[in-house]
């Protein structure tokens, strides 16, 4: 028996193509998305009745009303001063995610620099970082170069030893097939390793780009003179809970658009070159 092409049903939420349906996908986004969401829209509530209640004023806790109209009132400094601590963090995240890529690949390239260095990346790691920022202010000023340095202090580590994990992680079966049909260490680096490395390394720069905000605002508590750290300290000296809460609701709002936008970035990068991630022993 023939059916026509019309009497054939096609699955319920695809696309002709055999993709997922649009309206599949964004139900199931919201799906993922509104525990979060609801679960931050009752801690809000229960945060502006609590100070109502227990009448709690202002100057100690500011409520979400209060620091939500203050966010309106001072958008265009805090927007400015949003825009400086952006460029401070991707700057440095930049700067950081070279250094560590680059020391990752040199330490597994070359085995006596494992030796040499991991003890000393593990000191930089262990040092307290608030301690590093005044003198890092003494040597190179209140400009750029101190909180660019104190961001790369901070954030290298998790891109280095993410890196360092993915480089060693391959089939040990394919290395062994590579070095016998004569491929150089440069040849099973690029071709085997790096490609290898690859989910390890976003997972890196997705921890790394969170402790990049964090270092970014330390370095404008010890010095600065703009910057949501700088307005943070300001508003805690002038006695303005609504602002500096303001502020803090900035950075922690940062934080989360650049942490979800690496997600975002690895996901295209993987549906743009699927191959990079693909499963190098086929």
């Amino acid at each position: 028996m023939v059916l026509a092409q019309d009497d054939v049903k096609k699955p319920a939420g695809r696309r002709p193509g055999g993709g997922p349906a649009r309206g599949g996908a964004v139900r199931s986004w919201l799906r993922r998305v509104w525990p979060s969401f609801a679960v931050f829209v009752a801690a809000f509530v229960l945060w502006e009745l609590a100070v109502e209640v227990f009448g709690i004023s202002s100057f100690e806790l500011a409520k979400p009303s209060e620091f939500l109209a203050e966010m309106w009132r001072s958008r265009d400094m805090l927007g400015e001063a949003a825009w400086v601590t952006t460029q401070e963090i991707l700057y440095g995240f930049l700067l950081s995610f070279a250094i560590g890529v680059l020391l990752a690949v040199l330490i597994v390239r070359f085995g006596w620099l494992e030796r040499a260095l991991y003890p000393l990346i593990v000191l930089f790691q262990v040092v307290p970082k608030v301690a590093l920022a005044p003198i890092f202010i003494l040597w190179f000023g209140y400009g750029l170069a101190p909180k660019l340095l104190l961001i790369v202090v901070i954030t290298f580590f998790p891109i280095t030893l993410n890196t360092i994990v993915g480089l060693k992680a391959v089939d040990q079966d394919l290395l062994l097939l590579m070095r016998s049909v004569g491929s150089s260490r440069n040849q099973i680096l690029t071709r085997i390793r790096i490609p290898t490395s690859l989910p390890y390394l976003f997972a890196g720069m997705r921890i790394a780009i969170t402790l990049a905000v964090i270092g970014a605002v330390v370095a404008e508590f010890a010095g600065a003179e703009n910057g949501l750290g700088y307005l943070i300290q300001f508003a805690s000296t002038q006695l303005d809970t609504p602002l500096m809460f303001a502020a803090l609701t900035l950075v922690s709002l940062l934080g989360l658009i650049l942490y979800y936008g690496m997600s975002l970035l690895e996901f295209v990068l993987r549906k743009r070159f699927p191959h990079i991630t693909a499963d190098t022993t086929r």
